[in-house]
């Protein structure tokens, strides 16, 4: 059974930086797609960036494209989120979600994913 756990949220002030981390464990990493999703108080949860089982290709949500860079390390079971020049608007819980993608194909919908972290708090604010 896949379990995923994040870490790495917290208070950062506008401008600022955090990365965030994801452990795998339960199957096998490098045949899975990885994503971290956001959700803001009364908001949608929305896919803010995924990547591919073998980190060859990523996609980025335009609210963070430039901002934000998605990695895995396949050795270590664990996907990161390095976010930089941090927004307000960017406070939200992150969840890292999986789903089985051996092959190029790897799901950005939200509604594509099949296992969620419980997720981690981030807040941009002075």
């Amino acid at each position: 059974q896949v379990q995923l756990v994040e870490s790495g949220g917290g208070l950062v002030q506008p401008g600022g930086s955090l990365r965030l981390s994801c452990a795998f464990s339960g199957r096998t990493f490098s045949n899975y797609a990885m994503a971290w999703l956001r959700q803001a108080p009364g908001k949608e949860r929305e896919v803010v960036s995924a990547i591919r089982g073998n980190g060859g290709s990523t996609y980025y949500s335009d609210s963070v494209k430039g901002r934000f860079t998605i990695s895995r390390d396949n050795a270590k079971n664990a996907v990161y989120l390095q976010m930089n020049s941090l927004k307000p608007e960017d406070t939200a819980v992150y969840f890292c979600a999986t789903r089985y993608a051996p092959g190029t194909w790897y799901p950005i919908r939200e509604h594509e994913y099949t296992n969620w972290g419980k997720g981690t708090q981030v807040t941009v604010s002075s």
